[in-house]
């Protein structure tokens, strides 16, 4: 019976879709019953004669879809869908609170960027998730995925390798 429950608990995922897609496959997926978003930014296009608003997806060739495990295969077979975003050999799960705040987000501001985090070596960063959560050290050195960080607190110095998409820019002491 657990096993079951397991199987039927739905998770937001990303979808990696073909080049323009994007509204397509969010379309092609709400056809089929599935819970899909596709975040929409708002921002102005000057042609020769006029301008106009039109909504350009915030993240090129990527849409959000929540579903179980057993749907993921009738999700890869739509028409645009490439594959599912991976993170560590398992498709990457986007928390519902995350896909809450680009909502909000989006609602409130029009002309939004986005931009992937860089982290760069001897820059001050937050660790955002995990047992170091909330503490703050320094890049010593970056590889693919992890970044080893040194944590000065308590006059000691820790130093843990840190997945980089669990570090956020920090300001530095004033």
């Amino acid at each position: 019976m657990e096993k079951k429950t397991l199987r039927m608990t739905k998770k937001w995922l990303a979808i990696y879709t073909r080049p323009r897609w994007e509204k397509k496959v969010n379309l092609l997926l709400k056809e089929k019953g599935f819970e899909s978003y596709c975040p929409l930014n708002k921002v102005k296009r000057k042609w020769s004669d006029r301008i106009k608003v039109v909504e350009e997806p915030l993240f090129k060739s990527y849409v959000f879809v929540k579903l179980s495990d057993a749907d993921r295969t009738e999700v890869r077979m739509t028409p645009g869908a490439i594959n599912f975003v991976y993170w560590n050999s398992k498709p990457a799960v986007i928390r519902e609170k995350e896909i809450n705040a680009i909502r909000r987000f989006l609602d409130e501001y029009k002309n939004v960027e986005a931009r992937a985090t860089v982290v760069k070596v001897n820059q001050r960063v937050r660790i955002t998730n995990g047992s170091f959560m909330d503490q703050e050290g320094k890049v010593l050195e970056l590889r693919h995925k992890t970044a080893r960080i040194a944590i000065d607190s308590l006059g000691y110095i820790l130093i843990a390798h840190i997945d980089r998409t669990k570090l956020t820019s920090a300001l530095p002491d004033r």
